[in-house]
């Protein structure tokens, strides 16, 4: 379906119903719908934190095939040289940055390449913390965002204040709070 190692968690309100693989999360999903709970169903990618459609329609079966059959289709082609995972877009820069570009050993392309890698590597801890941020935001945006304090401990977040932050989200229901902190692990650095 999608990578091995890829979680998930389901909500229904503030309640944690399942986690794990997105099969199983779907099964468990579904029997807590079947049950004849009213509260609807939230699916959330563990890495990002965006909501993953899931049709709940026919039995538990149904469902992870419709998820399995989702999973297998070809991603389309576009230019580039996909089987070598390199992929053109357009990239506008000024004039005088395209002369230094094409005068570089390997031209425009390869310089780029370099210059992006380079640039990985210098701010991979800054990277790592800020998407960590963006992916707690986005679920403290979905489950959280009625939630008394979320305003400040979006705050906090953003200035890296894990000590504030943590005392915000104790306010909130314990499914959610937990979900949170265990996101804040990466959202912070080690010094906050």
């Amino acid at each position: 379906m999608a990578h091995d190692n890829q979680t998930y968690t389901a909500f229904a309100g503030s309640h944690r119903v399942a986690m794990g693989d997105l099969a199983t999360v779907a099964t468990k999903a579904k029997a807590f719908l079947d049950q004849g709970e009213s509260a609807s169903i939230l699916i959330l990618d563990d890495e990002t934190c965006r909501v993953v459609e899931v049709d709940f329609r026919g039995t538990a079966d149904d469902v992870v095939q419709r998820l399995e059959l989702a999973a297998t289709k070809p991603e389309p082609r576009g230019p580039g040289r996909p089987k070598l995972g390199v992929v053109a877009r357009e990239v506008t820069l000024l004039p005088r940055h395209w002369e230094w570009l094409n005068a570089q050993p390997g031209g425009a392309s390869v310089a780029l390449r370099k210059l992006v890698e380079e640039a990985r590597r210098s701010n991979e801890s800054k990277d790592r913390v800020r998407q960590a941020q963006e992916t707690l935001y986005r679920f403290m945006s979905t489950l959280a965002g009625d939630e008394a304090g979320f305003e400040e401990a979006s705050r906090a977040l953003f200035a890296g204040d894990r000590k504030l932050f943590m005392a915000l989200t104790r306010l909130w229901p314990k499914d959610i709070r937990d979900h949170a902190e265990r996101l804040a692990i990466s959202a912070f650095t080690p010094e906050s």
